[in-house]
Protein backbone atom coordinates (compact mmCIF):
# COMPACT_ATOMS: atom_id res chain seq x y z
CA UNK A 1 0.00 0.00 0.00
CA UNK A 2 1.09 3.56 -0.70
CA UNK A 3 1.51 5.54 2.50
CA UNK A 4 1.83 8.76 0.50
CA UNK A 5 0.91 9.67 -3.08
CA UNK A 6 1.52 13.12 -4.54
CA UNK A 7 0.20 13.85 -8.05
CA UNK A 8 0.83 16.99 -10.11
CA UNK A 9 1.33 19.19 -7.03
CA UNK A 10 1.60 22.94 -7.68
CA UNK A 11 2.01 25.83 -5.26
CA UNK A 12 2.12 29.45 -6.39
CA UNK A 13 2.51 32.32 -3.95
CA UNK A 14 0.86 35.52 -5.21
CA UNK A 15 2.83 38.75 -4.89
CA UNK A 16 1.48 42.20 -4.23
CA UNK A 17 3.79 43.57 -6.91
CA UNK A 18 5.49 41.79 -9.77
CA UNK A 19 5.16 38.17 -10.83
CA UNK A 20 3.88 35.41 -8.57
CA UNK A 21 6.38 32.90 -7.17
CA UNK A 22 5.96 29.32 -8.39
CA UNK A 23 7.45 27.33 -5.50
CA UNK A 24 6.30 23.87 -6.63
CA UNK A 25 5.78 23.09 -10.32
CA UNK A 26 3.73 19.95 -10.86
CA UNK A 27 5.64 17.28 -8.92
CA UNK A 28 4.53 13.67 -8.49
CA UNK A 29 5.98 10.96 -6.24
CA UNK A 30 4.95 8.26 -3.77
CA UNK A 31 6.26 6.58 -0.63
CA UNK A 32 5.48 2.94 0.10
CA UNK A 33 4.28 1.78 3.50
CA UNK A 34 7.25 0.95 5.75
CA UNK A 35 9.75 2.80 3.52
CA UNK A 36 12.19 5.56 4.51
CA UNK A 37 12.82 8.11 1.76
CA UNK A 38 15.19 11.06 1.71
CA UNK A 39 13.74 14.35 0.42
CA UNK A 40 16.55 16.63 -0.70
CA UNK A 41 17.04 19.99 -2.31
CA UNK A 42 19.03 23.23 -1.97
CA UNK A 43 17.53 26.33 -0.37
CA UNK A 44 14.64 27.59 -2.47
CA UNK A 45 14.05 24.23 -4.17
CA UNK A 46 10.39 24.03 -3.04
CA UNK A 47 11.08 21.24 -0.57
CA UNK A 48 9.81 23.04 2.54
CA UNK A 49 6.67 24.21 0.73
CA UNK A 50 5.98 20.61 -0.32
CA UNK A 51 6.40 19.38 3.26
CA UNK A 52 4.03 22.08 4.52
CA UNK A 53 1.46 20.99 1.93
CA UNK A 54 1.76 17.41 3.18
CA UNK A 55 1.20 18.61 6.77
CA UNK A 56 -1.84 20.67 5.85
CA UNK A 57 -0.06 23.91 6.79
CA UNK A 58 -0.15 25.25 3.21
CA UNK A 59 -2.98 24.75 0.71
CA UNK A 60 -1.80 23.57 -2.73
CA UNK A 61 -2.69 25.68 -5.76
CA UNK A 62 -3.35 22.49 -7.72
CA UNK A 63 -2.83 18.75 -7.44
CA UNK A 64 -3.64 15.77 -5.22
CA UNK A 65 -2.14 14.42 -2.00
CA UNK A 66 -3.22 11.08 -0.55
CA UNK A 67 -2.09 9.76 2.86
CA UNK A 68 -2.99 6.08 3.40
CA UNK A 69 -5.70 6.51 0.76
CA UNK A 70 -7.26 9.62 2.35
CA UNK A 71 -7.54 12.81 0.29
CA UNK A 72 -5.27 15.24 2.16
CA UNK A 73 -6.42 18.27 0.16
CA UNK A 74 -10.18 17.94 0.68
CA UNK A 75 -10.10 15.92 3.92
CA UNK A 76 -7.04 17.55 5.45
CA UNK A 77 -7.85 16.99 9.12
CA UNK A 78 -8.64 13.31 8.62
CA UNK A 79 -5.51 12.68 6.53
CA UNK A 80 -3.19 14.64 8.81
CA UNK A 81 -4.44 12.64 11.80
CA UNK A 82 -2.32 9.81 10.33
CA UNK A 83 0.77 12.01 10.19
CA UNK A 84 3.29 13.30 12.73
CA UNK A 85 6.01 15.82 11.94
CA UNK A 86 9.29 17.09 13.32
CA UNK A 87 9.61 20.45 11.59
CA UNK A 88 12.96 22.21 11.14
CA UNK A 89 14.67 20.22 13.83
CA UNK A 90 12.72 21.08 16.99
CA UNK A 91 10.07 23.64 16.05
CA UNK A 92 7.17 21.40 17.04
CA UNK A 93 7.63 21.59 20.82
CA UNK A 94 6.34 24.18 23.27
CA UNK A 95 9.20 25.95 25.03
CA UNK A 96 7.34 26.83 28.24
CA UNK A 97 6.00 23.31 28.82
CA UNK A 98 8.11 20.70 30.57
CA UNK A 99 9.32 17.56 28.83
CA UNK A 100 6.47 15.47 30.27
CA UNK A 101 3.86 18.18 29.67
CA UNK A 102 4.87 18.34 25.99
CA UNK A 103 4.36 14.60 25.62
CA UNK A 104 0.99 14.70 27.40
CA UNK A 105 -0.11 17.68 25.28
CA UNK A 106 0.69 16.07 21.92
CA UNK A 107 -0.91 12.79 22.99
CA UNK A 108 -4.04 14.77 23.91
CA UNK A 109 -4.16 16.39 20.48
CA UNK A 110 -4.54 12.89 19.06
CA UNK A 111 -7.36 12.15 21.49
CA UNK A 112 -5.25 9.81 23.62
CA UNK A 113 -5.95 9.90 27.35
CA UNK A 114 -3.28 10.29 30.02
CA UNK A 115 -4.08 6.83 31.37
CA UNK A 116 -3.69 5.29 27.92
CA UNK A 117 -0.33 6.89 27.11
CA UNK A 118 1.21 6.86 30.60
CA UNK A 119 3.33 3.71 30.07
CA UNK A 120 4.30 4.88 26.57
CA UNK A 121 5.50 8.24 27.90
CA UNK A 122 7.65 6.43 30.43
CA UNK A 123 9.19 4.29 27.67
CA UNK A 124 9.97 7.33 25.54
CA UNK A 125 11.53 9.18 28.48
CA UNK A 126 13.76 6.19 29.14
CA UNK A 127 14.54 5.49 25.48
CA UNK A 128 15.75 9.06 24.84
CA UNK A 129 17.44 9.57 28.24
CA UNK A 130 14.95 12.31 29.13
CA UNK A 131 13.73 10.88 32.44
CA UNK A 132 15.93 13.14 34.56
CA UNK A 133 14.63 16.16 32.62
CA UNK A 134 10.92 15.28 32.66
CA UNK A 135 10.05 18.32 34.83
CA UNK A 136 12.41 20.73 33.01
CA UNK A 137 10.97 23.36 30.64
CA UNK A 138 11.83 22.58 27.00
CA UNK A 139 13.55 25.94 26.56
CA UNK A 140 16.11 24.95 29.21
CA UNK A 141 17.07 21.66 27.55
CA UNK A 142 20.21 21.26 25.45
CA UNK A 143 19.81 21.27 21.66
CA UNK A 144 20.26 17.50 21.56
CA UNK A 145 17.59 16.92 24.19
CA UNK A 146 15.21 19.28 22.42
CA UNK A 147 15.66 17.22 19.26
CA UNK A 148 14.94 14.02 21.16
CA UNK A 149 11.87 15.58 22.75
CA UNK A 150 10.62 16.77 19.34
CA UNK A 151 10.85 13.24 17.96
CA UNK A 152 9.22 11.83 21.11
CA UNK A 153 6.31 14.27 20.69
CA UNK A 154 5.86 13.04 17.11
CA UNK A 155 5.95 9.40 18.21
CA UNK A 156 3.53 9.80 21.12
CA UNK A 157 0.77 10.60 18.63
CA UNK A 158 0.95 6.97 17.50
CA UNK A 159 0.77 7.64 13.75
CA UNK A 160 2.30 5.42 11.08
CA UNK A 161 3.62 8.21 8.83
CA UNK A 162 6.40 10.55 9.99
CA UNK A 163 7.72 13.71 8.34
CA UNK A 164 11.19 14.45 9.71
CA UNK A 165 12.65 17.80 8.69
CA UNK A 166 16.34 18.09 9.74
CA UNK A 167 16.02 15.66 12.71
CA UNK A 168 19.80 15.78 13.41
CA UNK A 169 20.27 19.54 12.98
CA UNK A 170 22.71 20.91 15.56
CA UNK A 171 23.41 17.55 17.21
CA UNK A 172 26.91 16.45 18.18
CA UNK A 173 28.40 13.43 16.40
CA UNK A 174 27.48 10.92 19.12
CA UNK A 175 23.87 12.08 19.46
CA UNK A 176 23.46 12.27 15.67
CA UNK A 177 24.53 8.63 15.31
CA UNK A 178 22.11 7.60 18.06
CA UNK A 179 19.30 9.44 16.28
CA UNK A 180 20.12 7.74 12.97
CA UNK A 181 20.03 4.29 14.55
CA UNK A 182 16.70 5.04 16.18
CA UNK A 183 15.16 6.39 12.97
CA UNK A 184 16.15 3.20 11.12
CA UNK A 185 14.62 1.05 13.86
CA UNK A 186 11.32 2.92 13.47
CA UNK A 187 10.94 1.35 10.02
CA UNK A 188 12.58 -2.04 10.55
CA UNK A 189 11.03 -2.83 13.95
CA UNK A 190 7.86 -0.70 14.13
CA UNK A 191 6.89 -0.48 10.45
CA UNK A 192 6.75 3.32 10.37
CA UNK A 193 6.86 5.16 7.05
CA UNK A 194 9.27 8.13 6.98
CA UNK A 195 9.92 11.03 4.63
CA UNK A 196 13.17 12.58 5.83
CA UNK A 197 14.51 15.96 4.78
CA UNK A 198 18.11 16.84 5.63
CA UNK A 199 21.11 18.84 4.40
CA UNK A 200 23.41 16.30 6.05
CA UNK A 201 24.26 13.89 3.25
CA UNK A 202 25.82 11.43 5.71
CA UNK A 203 22.46 11.07 7.44
CA UNK A 204 20.65 10.51 4.15
CA UNK A 205 23.15 7.92 2.91
CA UNK A 206 23.18 6.10 6.24
CA UNK A 207 19.42 5.98 6.79
CA UNK A 208 17.50 6.18 3.49
CA UNK A 209 16.73 3.46 0.96
CA UNK A 210 15.67 5.92 -1.74
CA UNK A 211 16.08 9.64 -2.36
CA UNK A 212 14.01 12.28 -4.11
CA UNK A 213 15.95 15.38 -5.20
CA UNK A 214 14.19 18.67 -5.95
CA UNK A 215 15.36 21.95 -7.39
CA UNK A 216 13.53 25.03 -8.65
CA UNK A 217 10.18 23.47 -7.88
CA UNK A 218 10.73 20.26 -9.86
CA UNK A 219 11.87 16.71 -9.11
CA UNK A 220 15.22 15.96 -10.73
CA UNK A 221 15.81 12.44 -9.38
CA UNK A 222 13.79 9.72 -7.67
CA UNK A 223 15.76 6.50 -7.24
CA UNK A 224 17.51 4.22 -4.77
CA UNK A 225 20.77 5.42 -3.24
CA UNK A 226 22.63 2.50 -4.83
CA UNK A 227 21.28 3.19 -8.33
CA UNK A 228 22.20 6.87 -8.06
CA UNK A 229 25.70 5.88 -6.98
CA UNK A 230 26.05 3.76 -10.11
CA UNK A 231 24.69 6.50 -12.39
CA UNK A 232 26.81 9.29 -10.93
CA UNK A 233 29.88 7.28 -10.02
CA UNK A 234 32.88 9.51 -9.39
CA UNK A 235 36.46 8.27 -9.27
CA UNK A 236 37.59 10.13 -6.17
CA UNK A 237 41.13 9.61 -4.87
CA UNK A 238 43.25 10.71 -1.93
CA UNK A 239 46.97 11.02 -2.71
CA UNK A 240 49.13 11.21 0.43
CA UNK A 241 52.49 12.90 -0.26
CA UNK A 242 55.50 13.15 2.02
CA UNK A 243 56.12 16.64 3.39
CA UNK A 244 54.15 19.85 2.90
CA UNK A 245 54.00 20.38 -0.85
CA UNK A 246 52.81 23.31 -2.95
CA UNK A 247 50.20 21.81 -5.30
CA UNK A 248 47.95 24.76 -6.17
CA UNK A 249 49.01 24.69 -9.84
CA UNK A 250 47.46 21.24 -10.20
CA UNK A 251 44.04 22.93 -10.15
CA UNK A 252 44.76 24.22 -13.66
CA UNK A 253 44.87 20.66 -15.05
CA UNK A 254 42.96 18.42 -12.63
CA UNK A 255 39.67 18.52 -10.75
CA UNK A 256 41.15 19.10 -7.30
CA UNK A 257 38.64 18.89 -4.43
CA UNK A 258 40.98 19.56 -1.53
CA UNK A 259 44.60 20.14 -0.56
CA UNK A 260 45.23 19.59 3.14
CA UNK A 261 48.30 19.36 5.37
CA UNK A 262 48.23 16.66 8.05
CA UNK A 263 51.00 15.34 10.31
CA UNK A 264 53.77 16.67 8.12
CA UNK A 265 52.22 15.22 4.95
CA UNK A 266 50.09 16.64 2.14
CA UNK A 267 46.71 15.15 1.26
CA UNK A 268 45.51 15.78 -2.28
CA UNK A 269 41.87 14.85 -2.96
CA UNK A 270 41.09 14.81 -6.66
CA UNK A 271 38.35 13.57 -9.04
CA UNK A 272 39.72 11.65 -12.02
CA UNK A 273 37.55 10.63 -14.97
CA UNK A 274 39.48 7.57 -16.11
CA UNK A 275 42.67 5.51 -15.76
CA UNK A 276 44.46 7.78 -18.24
CA UNK A 277 43.91 10.78 -15.94
CA UNK A 278 45.05 8.72 -12.96
CA UNK A 279 48.38 7.72 -14.53
CA UNK A 280 48.88 11.22 -15.90
CA UNK A 281 48.70 12.62 -12.37
CA UNK A 282 51.00 9.92 -10.98
CA UNK A 283 53.58 10.68 -13.70
CA UNK A 284 53.30 14.39 -12.99
CA UNK A 285 54.02 13.85 -9.29
CA UNK A 286 57.02 11.64 -10.12
CA UNK A 287 58.42 14.24 -12.52
CA UNK A 288 58.29 16.79 -9.69
CA UNK A 289 60.21 14.34 -7.43
CA UNK A 290 57.31 14.22 -4.97
CA UNK A 291 57.28 11.08 -2.83
CA UNK A 292 53.93 9.32 -2.94
CA UNK A 293 53.22 7.48 0.33
CA UNK A 294 49.68 6.22 -0.25
CA UNK A 295 46.73 6.33 -2.67
CA UNK A 296 43.14 5.70 -1.58
CA UNK A 297 40.19 5.16 -3.92
CA UNK A 298 37.14 6.64 -2.15
CA UNK A 299 33.53 5.54 -2.57
CA UNK A 300 31.14 7.92 -4.28
CA UNK A 301 29.60 10.11 -1.59
CA UNK A 302 25.97 11.24 -1.43
CA UNK A 303 27.12 14.86 -1.46
CA UNK A 304 28.80 14.42 -4.87
CA UNK A 305 25.69 12.67 -6.23
CA UNK A 306 23.48 15.49 -4.97
CA UNK A 307 25.64 18.17 -6.60
CA UNK A 308 25.79 16.24 -9.90
CA UNK A 309 22.00 15.88 -10.02
CA UNK A 310 21.52 19.59 -9.32
CA UNK A 311 24.06 20.62 -11.97
CA UNK A 312 22.58 18.27 -14.57
CA UNK A 313 19.06 19.60 -13.88
CA UNK A 314 19.96 23.23 -14.62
Amino acid sequence: MKALEVKDLHKTYPQWRGESTKAVKGISFSVNEGEIVGFLGPNGAGKTTTIKCLCGLVEPTKGNISIFGIDAVNETRKAVSNTSAVLEGNRNIYWRLTTRENLEFFAGLQGRSGKEVGPEIERLLERFDLKEKEDTAARKLSRGMQQKLALSCALIRGTDFLLLDEPTLGLDVKTSKEMRRFVKRLTTEEGKTILLSSHDMNVVEDVCERVIIMNEGKILANDSVENLKDIFKINLYDFILEGEQELQKLKEKYDVNEIKYENGNTKLRVSLKDSESFYSLVNHLQEKDLRLKEVKNLDTQMEEIFMNVIERGR
